[in-house]
């Protein structure tokens, strides 16, 4: 008998540390973090949403656009598009917390879910790579023009032509590709050295210190532009629609700067979701996001069209705004290098906290479906992306200028590309994804009242409108 039970005891203690420990041990290796707290999830989306699509971007549009015009189109884009895609990636992050492509997998009703949806995760990734490749290259440009500046290289301490800021433009920025790629590769090692962290201790930690700075540099560039002499008539040309410029091409145009400006079908808000408490509530961090990133844009706004009104420059220089007109006006103002300096180094500074996100999205996949170390992960992402995304894009003007796609330069391609095509492809099937494969369990994710009216709406609205607009302005885009 004792030998019976000793030999019960040996098997029970075999056959847990054959199932059971090792489950265990699984189940704890496998758990998934969670945000600290709910501020730290909104600031780290808001820093994922902010980057050089609402500092850079959204002010040469509207500059282009009919200034006040494009602003009131934006803030209702907003409403009709942003938060109601915000809500859609955020359900689809959240419901399973794992990658953007396996996001769009598991079973419903007992039955699986057909593996062809995951295709839409990878067309998010891949899109994702796209905007990397010459995103990153900016970020080069923003430091190439700190160095400058600091170094005198670019001296605006008196006023400067349009051709002094040409020259500067072309002869560091375009004609000078190694220069460029030497930047480019420091904005890379110091998205490395933050990911290198991990989500919470780098990702979450460093955007507690960078939004609050943005803010400030952002409040302070305001106020220094609100209050220039003659100020009041930028503001008026920036807040004060003309109405007879809005019509349906460009609002349809300005639907897709939301895309852009959100960081949507990118998979970055389905991967940052997917370390979401399910307590949190998704459609109050929805609004928030949605109404951060418009007050960030129109702050930018703030900052740039007050200045040029007042020292005559105009405001459609179009993409070189930022890089050619604006050193322009910081040679006329007082301390315009110290207020040039910091001008800069917010843009660069939003465009850190978006990058971070956007190779996130890559590097958790790379983790999750190849089962691969995270330090591996980060140096295969930011390593492929440089030699085969910034190298190209620096080149695209220079040594790579004779190779056109799309009649574009490689650099604009890749905007191209990623941004009219990849990104409204990945939205819409997320749209559809939500409306007509999750039904019910996205109601349920969404929120503890699936039944209530603005659950309701939000599916139906996004179920049968939301779809009809992205293919809109997908045919637009391409047209």
């Amino acid at each position: 008998m004792p030998e019976k039970t000793t030999a019960l005891f040996a098997d029970t203690e075999k056959f847990y540390k054959n199932n059971i420990r090792t489950d265990l041990m699984t189940s704890k290796k496998n758990e998934r973090q969670t945000w600290s707290s709910k501020l730290t999830y909104i600031l780290t989306v808001a820093g994922a949403t902010v980057g050089f699509g609402a500092t850079w971007r959204f002010p040469y549009l509207v500059g282009e656009h009919g200034g006040g015009a494009y602003v009131l189109l934006f803030c209702v884009a907003m409403i009709l598009i942003g938060i109601p895609m915000i809500l859609v990636e955020n359900v689809i992050g959240r419901r399973l917390r794992v990658n953007s492509i396996d996001a769009f997998g598991d079973k419903l009703q007992d039955k699986n879910i057909s593996k062809y949806w995951k295709i839409l995760g990878y067309t998010g990734l891949l899109g994702a790579f796209g905007i990397m490749a010459y995103y990153m290259v900016l970020g080069g440009w923003v430091i190439n023009y700190i160095v400058g500046l600091i170094s005198g290289e670019l001296d605006i301490s008196a006023p400067i032509t349009k051709e002094i800021a040409q020259h500067f433009y072309t002869s560091s920025v375009t004609q000078s590709p190694l220069r460029i790629a030497c930047y480019t590769f420091t904005f890379v090692v110091v998205n490395y050295i933050i990911l290198a962290k991990g989500i919470i201790g780098g990702i979450e930690r460093s955007v507690k210190y960078l939004m609050p700075l943005l803010f400030i540099f952002l409040i302070g560039m305001v106020i220094r532009n609100i209050t220039l002499p003659g100020a009041m008539e930028g503001i008026t040309y920036y807040l004060k629609p003309d109405f007879s410029k809005i019509t349906p091409s460009l609002f349809i145009m300005v639907l897709g700067q939301v895309f852009f400006a959100l960081s949507l079908g990118f998979g970055v808000l389905i991967t940052l979701s997917s370390y979401l408490s399910k307590e949190e509530n998704l459609i109050q961090t929805a609004v928030i996001t949605g109404f951060t990133n418009t007050l960030i844009a129109v702050l930018s706004g703030f900052m740039i069209f007050p200045s040029l009104f007042t020292f005559g420059i105009a405001p459609n220089a179009g993409p070189t705004l930022v890089f050619q007109s604006l050193p322009m006006v910081f040679s006329h103002l007082w301390a315009g290098t110290f207020f040039a300096v910091i001008f800069f180094a917010l843009l660069l500074i939003a465009a850190l906290t978006t990058s971070i996100t956007i190779y996130e999205a890559i590097i958790t996949a790379l983790q999750e479906k190849l089962k691969m170390r995270r330090s591996k992960a980060i140096a295969l992402t930011l390593g492929t992306i440089f030699l085969f995304g910034n190298i190209p894009a620096i080149l695209s003007d220079n040594l790579l200028k004779e190779v056109r796609f799309f009649g574009r330069n490689i650099f604009d391609s890749f905007d191209y590309i990623s941004g009219n095509i990849l990104f409204l492809l990945t939205a819409l099937g997320c749209a559809v994804f939500v409306g007509f494969v999750l039904k019910d369990k996205a109601k349920a994710e969404l929120s503890n009242k699936p039944d209530s009216l603005f659950t309701n709406l939000w599916f139906n609205y996004v179920k049968f409108v939301v779809p009809l607009i992205i293919i809109v302005i997908f045919i637009s885009n391409l047209a």
